[in-house]
Order: structure tokens, then C-alpha cells, then sequence
């Protein structure tokens, strides 16, 4: 599994991949748990609650993978530059 987190274009896929479902849980969370005016079972309401908090963390983790991706990438760059 780590070898998966050597190669920096995995890893910014990864990102991609976190950063929209990030977005989409934050704001499906917010819409039901804050917007939506109807009933629902109170199963549902701490799901979308904890929506809000889950969301922003998949957000930062992403964006944290994705600066180290492009990091890496452009030391990569750099070398085969000098080279």
C-alpha cells in the first residue's frame, strides 16, 4: 500500500478524488442539515451533521496531498531539468 503513496501523480489523483468528495459531503450536509425544512428521523440529522465536520477534514487533506504532490513533482521536474 505505501508503494501506492511513492508516486506523486497517484497521490494528486488521490487529492482529486478527496477534494471532491470533501465538497460534496459538505455541502449535502449543510443543504439537509441547515436548509432543508422537513421532517426527518434523527438518524439522519447527526448524519448530515457530522457531514459538516467530515467534509471540511476530507478538504484539508486533500488540499495538504495535493501541495505535497506538486511539490514532489516539481523537484522531480528540477532534476531532470538539471540533468
Amino acid at each position: 500500500m505505501f508503494a501506492f503513496f511513492e508516486s506523486p501523480l497517484n497521490v494528486l489523483h488521490l487529492s482529486s478524488k478527496l477534494l471532491g468528495a470533501g465538497l460534496v459531503m459538505l455541502l449535502a450536509g449543510i443543504y439537509g442539515a441547515y436548509l432543508y425544512a422537513g421532517a426527518m428521523p434523527i438518524a439522519a440529522l447527526v448524519a448530515l451533521h457530522a457531514m459538516t465536520i467530515i467534509g471540511p477534514t476530507l478538504l484539508k487533506i486533500g488540499y495538504v496531498m495535493r501541495l505535497l504532490a506538486q511539490h514532489r513533482l516539481g523537484q522531480r521536474r528540477a532534476r531532470v531539468a538539471a540533468a
